[in-house]
């Protein structure tokens, strides 16, 4: 499979913004640990990162075709971005939404996603493993695709 792992705003900032909240893990840690999960699966994993609403959606429309699955945290745009969830309606290709924290534990506004409708599923709380998860989803042939 051909993942594309695409991470919102402030993501970039992974191991020094709240790392009591996001860990101590930077971003490039994150991206070569998924590289490596997915290679180990006989996989490929592309990661993208952008603070800018229309590049990510850039990006969601650029994935048909080209990979079989995304996995989007979509960061604070996850509460209000109705240009991705309109990009990852109109693509067919699969995602799964991804957040480090739980999002439910979280500061009320946080709570409601508007993009998780646009996924086939949304995991939270669960740290950077999170990510590998999806992409388990997405490798387990008993996955509902």
């Amino acid at each position: 499979m051909k993942f594309l792992i695409i991470n919102g705003p402030n993501l970039n900032l992974l191991g020094q913004r709240e790392p009591e909240v996001y860990g101590r893990e930077g971003y490039q840690a994150l991206c070569e640990r998924l590289k490596a999960f997915a290679a180990a699966h006989g996989s490929t994993a592309e990661c993208f990162q952008s603070n800018h609403e229309g590049a990510i959606v850039d990006a969601i429309q650029a994935a048909q075709g080209v990979y079989d699955a995304i996995i989007l945290n979509p960061g604070a745009y996850t509460h209000y971005s109705v240009a991705i969830l309109d990009a990852l309606k109109a693509v067919e290709v699969p995602c799964v939404e991804v957040h480090i924290s739980n999002i439910h534990r979280r500061e009320e506004f946080r709570h409601k996603s508007v993009t998780a409708p646009g996924c086939v599923g949304q995991i939270t709380g669960l740290g950077l493993y999170g990510y590998e998860a999806a992409m388990g989803y997405f490798l387990d042939p008993r996955g509902k695709r």
